[in-house]
């Protein structure tokens, strides 16, 4: 299980980069494994995209895009131009290079100033990893989509954007008794004094992908069951798309720690 060893290697080094953050970096892990999307929600301030361009880091050879969204973002600059050879030929061809669709991790800060431009595109890459533009259709290599807000959506265009993202991660200011520890990471952070920085390839994560899929979870079918039913019945929304997808998140859970059966702590 090395490529396990491997990712959790990675995970411990953003860790200790970042104090207060275990949970999240934790999260962002099992997405990956998951193939899943992960959402932060968190004031200005409080390491998201620090977060996530670490991990990334950590991703060998893999093509990262991150880009900070505006209500004037337009969708050449996410998906790439159109290429001007092919226009003059008559054809619409997207320049894609270096652009989103590249991408094996992809971070798409401040993802509700996503205007009706780019909404649509945005929706399919998130929930079916598409690209498509006119008669183009592209398959997404994407192991994740990490979007990040200050604030939820109001609009209900924009809720169903929200409602791709699987895991909601609450990310606040760390503990004021945490403080002195925050303060010598982020000098060491802003030094790069860092330790040695660990990686793990994109067609390991894939591998693990592939592993979640057949961890069994029958073990815990009935408590999950129980738990669904107990949300719902304290007026907390589960619908059955996201109970079926949440199974991916415990199957995850049991190869991140090496089990090919889940468990109730997962």
């Amino acid at each position: 299980m090395s490529k396990v060893t491997n990712l959790n290697n990675v995970l411990q080094y953003v860790k200790d980069a970042f104090i207060g953050k275990d949970e999240i970096v934790d999260l962002l892990g099992i997405c990956l494994i998951a193939h899943e999307n992960a959402f932060l929600l968190g004031p200005p301030g409080t390491a998201k995209s620090a977060i996530v361009r670490m991990l990334s880091a950590c991703i060998k050879d893999g093509q990262n895009f991150e880009y900070l969204l505006t209500r004037f973002t337009e969708p050449n600059e996410i998906f790439g131009p159109f290429d001007i050879r092919k226009l003059k030929e008559g054809e619409l061809k997207t320049n894609t290079e270096g652009m989103m669709p590249e991408a094996s991790m992809v971070f798409l800060d401040e993802i509700f100033n996503a205007n009706s431009a780019i909404l649509n595109s945005l929706l399919m890459a998130l929930n079916e990893r598409i690209f498509r533009r006119g008669k183009e259709t592209k398959k997404l290599p994407a192991l994740m989509f990490v979007g990040a807000s200050n604030i939820l959506p109001e609009d209900d265009a924009l809720n169903a954007l929200l409602d791709r993202f699987l895991i909601r991660i609450e990310c606040d200011y760390v503990d004021t008794d945490l403080m002195e520890q925050v303060l010598v990471k982020g000098w060491q952070l802003e030094n790069n004094e860092h330790k040695i920085k660990p990686e793990i390839t994109p067609a390991e994560i894939i591998e693990l992908q592939q592993l979640s899929k057949k961890v069994n979870i029958a073990p815990i079918r009935k408590q999950y069951v129980d738990l669904v039913h107990n949300l719902r019945n304290t007026g907390i929304k589960v619908s059955d798309r996201r109970a079926v997808k949440v199974q991916n998140l415990i199957a995850a859970s049991a190869v991140m720690c090496g089990r090919e059966e889940a468990i109730l702590s997962d």
